[in-house]
């Protein structure tokens, strides 16, 4: 039987990716359906449609459409996960809560956005991007030397928002060679069996 979720992203996207990994974490079958961003596919009346903000990704669940990947992992949290990923101990709850938060603003903003420079040469502050990188690295590293995870003493969907963009932080010229913490944070995620990869730039661009 054929998959009911689809996922409208691109294979450069840690936004994407940090659906897919999550969807291949909670066992799930899905469909990748590809955007062509450069091409003007997240432009169509049929993709605006799915997300008026023309961004990737959108999450299809037979019929029901979930834009922005925060809200996508919220949504998969509340209904396929028994509380292991996206805990309900309200303490729990809060921690994955503010990894969302810092997803959507630090890292967004360092890392990826140094990324989205290095490499589609997108005309954004890269020095600005590098500031924020080298602030919010040393404390994710700080938190990441008294716990293996980030929120719990599991892995959950605060790690999986933050882990993308932070595992490919060197395409954007972010060098991750001092935060040891991260470094066996990441490997840890990567560990898992259902781990889903992100490959990088130069395999999927050549």
């Amino acid at each position: 039987m054929s998959p009911t979720i689809r996922l409208y992203g691109t294979a450069l996207s840690g936004h994407s990716h940090r659906i897919a990994l999550a969807l291949s974490l909670l066992d799930l079958p899905f469909e990748s359906v590809a955007v062509d961003m450069q091409a003007g596919g997240n432009r169509t009346p049929e993709f605006l449609a799915l997300n008026p903000f023309g961004q990737v990704p959108v999450l299809d669940d037979d019929g029901t459409v979930i834009p922005d990947s925060n809200a996508i992992l919220a949504y998969l949290g509340a209904k396929y996960d028994d509380g292991t990923l996206m805990p309900r101990d309200p303490v729990e709850a809060s921690e994955v809560q503010r990894w969302f938060s810092v997803a959507a603003g630090e890292i967004k903003y360092g890392p990826a956005t140094a990324r989205l420079v290095k490499v589609f040469g997108a005309p954004l502050n890269h020095a600005a991007a590098l500031a924020i990188s080298a602030k919010i690295l040393p404390l994710l590293d700080a938190h990441l030397a008294q716990r293996e995870y980030l929120a719990a003493d599991r892995l959950t969907f605060a790690d999986v928002a933050i882990y993308s963009y932070v595992a490919h932080a060197p395409e954007g010229d972010v060098d991750l060679a001092p935060y040891t913490h991260v470094g066996r944070w990441l490997a840890r995620i990567e560990a898992h069996p259902r781990f889903f990869p992100f490959p990088t730039a130069a395999e999927i661009l050549g």
